[in-house]
């Protein structure tokens, strides 16, 4: 098994992963993260490009789904109302059950599906404990928090060795 700290892929965004390339690789489940991943901590809805993008998805015969551990009580679920995908919003990630509700109620093995995240201890520690392949996307924004830039200094190395590995 690869160390579950290192991404199974390292992309700048979410427009980097192309619904055909996925689709050719079996992929038909897109998880994601919401905040900075989709969408920054200052946005409550989906901008065009990411309608556009989740379109494109769907296209390919691919679906999209959020999960998020986001504690504001109706961001989640309005911005995925907005969307027009579902969501499991405080998923508990790095645990699996957020993770394997998204698989079950989506008819999706693991194998099929990839999560794509700005963070390595939840998203892609999450994924690859629940044996899905995971995508790490630069933030979209660090903004003013000065614990989440110390979180992402310390991803360093891991986000570092998925490029090296840089394989789905």
């Amino acid at each position: 098994m690869a160390f579950p700290l290192v991404p199974s892929y390292v992309a700048d965004s979410i427009f980097d992963l192309t619904p055909g390339t996925l689709r050719a690789k079996g992929i038909r489940l897109v998880l994601a993260d919401l905040d900075n991943t989709l969408v920054s901590y200052e946005d409550a809805l989906p901008s065009p490009a990411v309608r556009l993008w989740k379109e494109a998805l769907e296209g390919a015969g691919i679906a999209l789904y959020v999960v998020s551990n986001s504690r504001k009580s109706r961001r989640c679920p309005d911005f995925c109302a907005a969307l027009g995908v579902p969501c499991v919003r405080h998923a508990g990630k790095p645990g699996r059950a957020g993770f394997r509700r998204a698989l079950r109620e989506a008819g999706v093995k693991p194998q099929e599906a990839v999560m794509v995240g700005d963070q390595i201890f939840t998203d892609v520690l999450g994924a690859n404990r629940a044996g899905v392949a995971s995508i790490l996307v630069k933030p979209i924004a660090i903004g003013k928090n000065p614990l989440r830039a110390a979180r992402y200094a310390a991803e360093t190395p891991f986000r570092l060795a998925g490029k090296r590995k840089d394989t789905l």
